[in-house]
């Protein structure tokens, strides 16, 4: 499965933001059957940009979860523009503990620009919550499946995509900051987007190069059936794997670290020309 490589990098991130692509509960209502929202981290509140719960796929029991966003500025605004508090991921973690508890699979839908930067959100423990919700997922004893639907910036993302399988639609980008981020780091200028886009590698042909990735979904008519097929096939290859192995597998894939630094050294190669 390939990808259009006549778009350039920085017209994927303005396609990946588009207010018309799906969201996680088209997802869900496509994908899934008889989904229960699940709510609340049981220490705090309940943050609604990462929706989480239980529901069938072809007949088993899975936990589905992802980021939120919202089609009008009102739900955009109820749902922080998808962008998660700690709150949102104590709840992920919470779900995955009871996903590992009841042996059922783990499916997560990426689409975020990046974990709240509030103030509040930081005296809460942002970061501490990023970090938590990424070392539960990878020692989850059960399969895990990520798909990165729109943005996938920065640990925001990460935190809930350190599966044992990761396939992104075409026009998604997976970074480690948004390329508006990055230009201002680097140029003291947010308008280098574009040329930011370029560096980063952050798209999905780049990622399944570096192999970072393990497959790129085409965005067509079916791509809903795609993403049933992928998500199908995946969980039947890895429900064939003992518990253990998949920790071990899964520890594996997010230690090689040559395989992490390879888009790094390729920006450093573009910057240094």
């Amino acid at each position: 499965m390939g990808e259009n490589k006549n778009i350039t990098p920085y017209e994927r991130v303005l396609t990946a933001r588009k207010k018309n692509r799906p969201l996680i509960t088209d997802y869900i209502d496509a994908l899934f059957e008889d989904f229960i929202e699940l709510k609340g981290d049981r220490l705090s509140k309940e943050d609604g940009s990462i929706l989480g719960g239980v529901a069938m796929f072809h007949g088993v029991p899975v936990t589905v979860m992802g980021h939120r966003k919202g089609r009008t500025t009102e739900d955009n605004i109820k749902y922080n523009f998808g962008m998660p508090s700690p709150e949102g991921y104590r709840k992920a973690i919470r779900l995955m503990k009871q996903a590992e508890k009841f042996n059922r699979p783990v499916i997560t839908f990426v689409d975020t620009p990046g974990a709240y930067p509030g103030m509040e959100a930081e005296s809460h423990g942002q970061s501490t919550a990023i970090a938590e919700s990424i070392a539960c997922m990878c020692r989850l004893k059960v399969p895990v499946v990520t798909i990165i639907t729109g943005e996938g910036s920065s640990g925001g993302a990460l935190a809930i995509a350190a599966a044992d399988s990761v396939w992104m639609l075409e026009n998604a980008v997976y970074s480690i900051l948004s390329p508006e981020g990055f230009a201002a780091i680097m140029w003291k200028d947010s308008k280098k987007a574009a040329e930011a886009c370029d560096i980063m590698k952050i798209t999905a042909g780049e990622l399944l190069e570096y192999g970072l990735i393990d497959g790129i979904i085409p965005e067509d008519r079916k791509c809903f059936q795609t993403i049933n097929k992928v998500i199908a096939e995946e969980l039947i290859r890895l429900n064939k794997m003992s518990s253990s192995a998949l920790v071990s597998n899964r520890y594996k894939k997010y230690r090689d670290l040559d395989g992490l630094y390879k888009p790094v050294r390729a920006a450093q190669d573009i910057m240094k020309k």
